[in-house]
């Protein structure tokens, strides 16, 4: 089967490429091992995020640096047999979440974060995906009162300057946004300009119904090597095999594992995160999603019912599935957030791939003419799949980018 363009990766990148290929009328072929929005687009906690103008950095303080090495936290634990092989990769995210590089991200990120919610909301309506998004934003919520004055400081001359809509909220105005809430939260800030997902699993295949209403082919099967000959890429899959004169790798965290045989190296992580989901035993719905910032997880009300998803777990790519992190999460959320039976046979568990400066990798290869990369989002591969899509295609199609996408070169880690 040939095409212009095979996408490898059906999660919300490669899904949004495709479609802003297909728009611009090129023959499109997104091929998977899964169905679209099956692997970490379908766990995630449904945030399309306006409001994150800061990367998530290393933590630089000592004291929660120290709390992190006894590795008992919520929002962050790790394997002790995994970490000789992430060291490197941590030593390079450390350095690069000093306050000016920190600062120097945030600034080359801001314009996709500034159009993410605008580039959805154009595949939400052709997609007629309404049903499934929520305006409203996300609440930021605090147990103590120091940690509530400290963030809210650092976050009013924030939104200031980026025109973000941000609203304090004190134990009263919580209980009044959010009154299914039990006891345990003294206040909050109300982020208003992000949107929520009640479903991140069937936005994906949304958009992808609608890659395939525009003329796009999805093929599901295992791609297992590129090879390039006369100006013509082959994808070789464990079924039919595909061909086009460009190939787009949105593999999220297996990207590597592709295009490492072609001699490229790109320092990614999946950093592993957790979801489960919970029949609600308050007497008012959830509103909005609601993160318990000084423990670190977050419980958003999804289509299944309240999704508790968990911070971050550093450990190796082989290593089994572990309870840690969701049984901390679901101890410290249970009577808050008034959780009641466990509704999923098992937890989710799904990799975020992460580069550590933190921009994603978004642009021609380098070495090979017609291989573009569209992957290491980090935490915002929802927030930024269609801006990523709109961004990529663009340059592909030989249109001017919307904005100068050289901050997410592949050839800044050569």
């Amino acid at each position: 089967m040939d095409a212009d363009v095979v996408v490898i990766g059906a999660g919300i990148i490669g899904v949004s490429v495709a479609v802003h290929l297909a728009q611009r009328g090129r023959r499109v072929i997104l091929a998977d091992k899964r169905a679209p929005g099956e692997e970490t687009s379908f766990g995630n906690a449904g945030l399309i995020e306006r409001a994150s103008v800061v990367p998530y950095g290393f933590p630089r303080d000592l004291a929660t640096l120290v709390r992190y090495a006894g590795n008992r936290e919520t929002a962050m634990r790790y394997d002790v047999r995994a970490l000789p092989s992430i060291l490197p990769w941590l030593a390079r995210y450390w350095h690069q979440s000093a306050p000016r590089r920190l600062a120097r991200a945030s600034q080359d990120m801001l314009p996709l974060i500034v159009q993410s919610v605008a580039e959805h909301d154009k595949l939400i309506a052709l997609a007629g995906l309404q049903s499934l998004v929520r305006p409203g934003g996300w609440i930021e919520a605090f147990r103590t009162e120091a940690a509530f004055e400290k963030r809210l400081s650092a976050c009013e001359p924030l939104a200031l300057r980026h025109g973000l809509d941000m609203r304090a909220l004190n134990q009263a105005a919580l209980e009044q946004t959010e009154p299914g809430l039990g006891p345990g939260f003294v206040g909050a800030l109300h982020w208003v300009d992000p949107k929520s997902v009640t479903d991140p699993g069937a936005l994906t295949k949304g958009y992808a119904r609608l890659l395939q209403s525009i003329g796009g082919t999805i093929v599901q099967a295992t791609v297992l090597q590129l090879t390039q000959s006369g100006g013509a890429w082959r994808v070789r899959t464990d079924g039919e095999a595909l061909s086009a004169s460009e190939v787009v790798i949105a593999q999220g965290p297996w990207s590597c594992q592709l295009i490492a045989p072609l001699g490229y190296r790109i320092p990614l992580v999946g950093k592993r995160g957790y979801h489960m989901h919970y029949q609600s035993e308050a007497s008012v719905g959830q509103r909005f999603p609601v993160v318990d910032s000084e423990v670190g997880y977050v419980v958003a009300p999804m289509q299944r019912g309240l999704r508790l998803t968990t911070g971050v777990e550093l450990s190796s790519s082989s290593s089994l599935p572990t309870p840690i992190q969701l049984d901390r999460a679901e101890k410290k959320a249970k009577g808050i957030f008034r959780l009641g039976k466990r509704l999923d046979d098992q937890p989710w568990m799904g990799r975020r791939p992460c580069t550590p400066d933190m921009r994603p990798v978004i642009g021609p290869a380098g070495r090979h003419k017609g291989l573009w990369f569209a992957f290491g989002h980090n935490h915002h591969g929802l927030t930024l799949g269609p801006v990523t899509g709109r961004l990529l295609a663009e340059m592909m199609t030989e249109g001017k980018p919307f904005t100068d996408p050289v901050p997410y070169r592949p050839g800044r880690f050569d």
